[in-house]
């Protein structure tokens, strides 16, 4: 139902018309942020932010706890246990993927625990997506996971996402391609940023 409003002395009606302005302003960034993404909505927090140390410099990675859980619970826990400090990319593919998270530099290692599959219809593979490595089996994720050098939308439903590059994915492009790469290059560290930003 539309209501028709009377009409107001001209000084009046430009208060008024400056306050609907902001009221729409104001509606228009709410809706906004009730309609943003799984994962943006817990954008920039240090607690849902990873930094990732190469040779090359620092990328931050972005997670979606919301989207992916206990995928996003457990890369956390090996970052605090330092799992992935100097860990290579052994899988590097041009134009695809670079795949890291083996200790054993293989393709074969993990940490010995496995996660059951949290896919996801909200987000999709686009340049600078991270999603968890497996077997045949969807249940299989473990600590190898990837990042992508584009989309990959044949990945969708396939793979569970649980973050993305939001810092420094020049730095990504940059890695010793390779199956296994002749170099490989290696992760520094791997650490939350609430932990990188509180002293530890």
């Amino acid at each position: 139902m539309i209501t028709r409003l009377p009409s107001q002395p001209a000084v009046r009606g430009a208060r008024s018309a400056v306050r609907g302005f902001l009221a729409v302003v104001a509606t228009v960034a709410l809706a906004l942020a009730v309609a943003a993404p799984a994962g943006a909505q817990n954008s920039r927090k240090p607690e849902n932010m990873l930094y990732l140390e190469l040779t090359s410099g620092r990328v931050a990675i972005e997670l979606y706890p919301d989207s992916a859980p206990k995928h996003v619970a457990r890369i956390k826990e090996l970052a605090r246990e330092k799992f992935y400090d100097g860990i290579v990319f052994h899988r590097v593919i041009p134009g695809f993927m670079a795949q890291t998270g083996d200790p054993t530099g293989t393709g074969r290692g993990g940490s010995g625990k496995k996660l059951p599959a949290e896919f996801s219809r909200d987000l999709s593979f686009e340049r600078g997506t991270i999603g968890m490595a497996r077997t045949a089996d969807p249940n299989s994720g473990d600590s190898q996971w990837f990042i992508c050098f584009a989309p990959a939308p044949h990945l969708n439903g396939q793979y569970t996402i649980w973050g993305k590059v939001v810092e420094g994915m020049d730095l990504i492009d940059g890695i010793a391609p390779g199956e296994p790469p002749a170099q490989p290059d290696k992760i520094v560290s791997l650490r939350v940023a609430a932990d990188v930003e509180g002293g530890k």
